[in-house]
């Protein structure tokens, strides 16, 4: 009798853990506070002024693909509070302005808003044709406009995936591709840098166009590593972890509920902010990483490697669960 209600309560357990991997609230340790951060993430403050000393992209021109919102936002702002000429690039010719006027009165130094659809290689073509006579070639390129939703892959349509690839890989091949002739041609360095994520690596389900096409970025940009430095440009990578952002979350998270089950996979306690990829994208691109070249860098606090651990989960049971799992163990010792 006493052996059949530990196996009873074995298996509770067992299908608790189970629970506890994908929906569990974790221990009160760990549970989240009001201001939806997991305590620990007192240890861990955002900073969100730029690192870099000011002037260090002085003189310098930076062409920011999807710069209009988001990361390319806020990357626009920390180069150009740090000397920097932005040159932002998207569809959407009303945002661009709004923000490059926003962003220049804050730092003074001038942004300017070009349209392109980086699908088309031809409308990259005139963009870049536009930088070159406005300001010349640029000395940063960050390819960072993207696309994506949640869908399963058993839904998608070839325009599903089209609309995704598109603008994420061949997108970034067309910038890429014409910039960096250019700058070949006139014997003139640059940094590149692209933004990815940490699911490039290992892909992931229900956003399975995204992956694929973030993957091919990355391979991209390490194979130019190796063929383009002799003529001095660098390349390197941010995969950055989730990043609160209006326009990723809507699409992404619209209920709200995925953020919860986000943080509670973060080690440290917190989603990403804007300021914090734009710093270290600031780093990257600048002379005081020119001998940085073919790095990918994880930027999400932890969560690549704690899903990636076979047992990290167990850090959301809670201490009730261990207590029936060690009385479990002792008992089962002594009979």
């Amino acid at each position: 009798m006493q052996m059949s209600r530990l196996a009873q309560r074995a298996k509770a357990l067992s299908t608790c853990f189970s629970q506890t991997r994908l929906f569990g609230n974790g221990t009160a340790v760990l549970r989240k506070s009001d201001d939806d951060r997991a305590p620990q993430a007192r240890f861990f403050p955002p900073l969100q002024e730029p690192m870099l000393l000011p002037g260090t992209f002085k003189n310098k021109v930076a062409f920011i693909t999807g710069g209009g919102t988001g990361l390319g936002k806020g990357m626009t702002f920390t180069l150009s509070s740090l000397g920097a000429e932005c040159v932002i690039a998207s569809r959407n010719l009303d945002v661009l302005k709004a923000t490059a006027e926003e962003i220049s009165s804050q730092t003074g130094n001038k942004v300017h808003p070009v349209q392109c659809n980086v699908r088309d290689p031809d409308s990259v073509k005139a963009t870049v044709d536009q930088m070159v006579n406005d300001v010349g070639l640029p000395d940063v390129v960050i390819n960072n406009a993207a696309g994506n939703f949640i869908s399963p892959s058993e839904r998608l349509s070839a325009n599903a995936w089209k609309a995704i690839t598109d603008t994420v890989l061949n997108g970034t091949a067309y910038i890429t591709l014409d910039i960096g002739k250019r700058l070949i041609a006139a014997q003139k360095g640059a940094a590149f840098l692209c933004i990815t994520t940490i699911y490039a690596d290992s892909g992931s389900g229900f956003v399975m166009p995204s992956a694929s096409a973030k993957a091919g970025v990355e391979a991209l940009c390490k194979s130019l590593v190796a063929e383009w430095g002799r003529y001095g440009l660098r390349f390197n990578i941010i995969q950055p972890g989730p990043i609160k952002t209006k326009g990723a979350f809507s699409r992404l998270d619209p209920t709200g509920k995925f953020e919860k089950l986000m943080i509670e996979r973060i080690p440290v306690g917190r989603l990403g902010t804007v300021g914090e990829i734009a710093n270290l994208a600031a780093y990257l691109c600048s002379d005081y990483a020119s001998w940085v070249s073919g790095a990918t860098i994880k930027i999400d606090g932890g969560e690549y490697s704690f899903m990636a651990g076979e047992f990290n989960s167990l850090s959301l049971v809670t201490k009730e669960q261990w207590d029936v799992m060690e009385a479990i163990i002792r008992q089962t010792k002594g009979s």
